[in-house]
């Protein structure tokens, strides 16, 4: 049994913390493993500024391993298949004592895998490691920002957008929300500020509209990528009351990233877009013109809804190459472009009437599958 020292210590995860560290460790694995297979790249670092002990309890009391914990033994195991490539993770917490415990948990160092953890503030580490990745060349970050507020630090963060790699935040939205509107102390004000980059008196009429510090957040990102290509994709986080407590971003400026984090999410979230509970029926309403149609639930999409959204972009065309659906998927920022292609184009049969054939191009003569989509 633990003692009151270390319950305090090790914190208590809530169901859908826990599919955040899932989420987390299902896309770090499959990065890592894309990356190294690539000869431009000799090794990644994994950095998680805000890490906690390293392990928690569940609603049951049951420990369950974090995202520190998780990550180190899932890139072990990929540094013993790639043993031509580093891997180097830091881990941070400002509390003493959850290092100590985030210690006693993690895997010993082997030859190209190297943990090295610390006890610091998190900006301040990130002030010293930002500036050292300039000219880092062979080597691809991913660095995890995950305050426990909405409380984030853009100058210590842009060294991080300006170089090859990806960031991943965790975007309290819930915090705002819940008290923008009471806020009297100074520093709670200046957090606010600092965070969304605008005068306090500016946010107060955001008031509890979570989607105006949402747009907030990927605007500031948008202007601290610099001008190359960018992409951003945002999932959110409902608790056991379907409320939203937070959003996780991932930015990179790799398509291949971008993709692969909606892959993780959908799949993690079990064929929909994040952790919200749905009704086990469906709400159909009747418009103006008398035309039925679903009510869409854009806070929980599903793969019916990407479906929904080819039909609507392509219809009425005929033998359109599936390729061509991947490629429209490919650039969305939340519907996933692969792990459920058998799935849409089975919704955008059953559901939307769409056939899809083999066809020959004449030319070549290959064979080619296309799908005509009904009007």
């Amino acid at each position: 049994m633990m003692s009151g020292r270390k319950k305090s210590i090790i914190s208590k995860a809530s169901p859908h913390t826990i599919k955040k560290f899932e989420l987390i460790e299902e896309y770090i694995k499959s990065w890592a493993q894309k990356l190294l297979l690539t000869d431009s790249c000799n090794g990644v670092i994994f950095i998680d500024c805000m890490c906690n002990s390293g392990v928690y309890t569940d609603v049951a009391g049951q420990l369950v391993k974090g995202t520190a914990v998780r990550i180190s033994e899932a890139l072990r195991e990929v540094a013993r298949t790639y043993t031509d490539k580093n891997i180097y993770i830091y881990l941070n917490d400002i509390d003493k004592e959850r290092v100590a415990e985030l210690e006693s948990h993690l895997p010993q160092d082997e030859r190209n895998f190297k943990i090295v953890t610390s006890c610091s503030d998190a900006h301040e580490l990130l002030r010293t490691i930002g500036p050292q990745l300039y000219g880092t060349g062979h080597l691809h970050y991913f660095l995890l920002y995950d305050p426990y507020d909405a409380n984030i630090d853009w100058e210590a963060l842009l060294p991080f957008f300006r170089n090859w790699g990806e960031v991943m935040i965790n975007h309290m939205v819930s915090d705002p929300v819940r008290a923008i509107s009471s806020a009297k102390k100074n520093t709670t004000k200046e957090k606010y500020a600092n965070t969304y980059l605008k005068d306090f008196e500016e946010l107060v009429p955001y008031g509890s509209n979570k989607k105006a510090y949402e747009d907030r957040v990927e605007k500031i990102i948008k202007s601290l990528k610099g001008p190359r290509r960018y992409y951003v994709s945002a999932f959110p986080f409902y608790n056991r009351q379907n409320s939203l407590v937070y959003n996780l971003i991932h930015c990179t400026s790799n398509i291949e990233g971008f993709k692969l984090y909606k892959k993780s999410a959908w799949k993690v979230f079990g064929a929909q877009s994040s952790t919200k509970h749905l009704a086990a029926t469906k709400y159909w309403s009747v418009n103006l013109f008398g035309e039925i149609s679903e009510e869409e639930n854009k806070c929980c999409l599903q793969v019916f809804d990407i479906a929904k959204y080819l039909q609507r972009r392509l219809k009425g065309r005929k033998q359109v190459p599936l390729d061509e659906l991947w490629k429209i998927l490919d650039n969305h920022p939340i519907f996933p472009s692969e792990g459920f292609r058998k799935e849409i184009k089975s919704n955008l049969i059953d559901c939307f009437g769409a056939k899809v054939e083999q066809i020959v191009n004449s030319e070549t003569g290959k064979k080619k599958t296309v799908i005509s989509l009904s009007s």
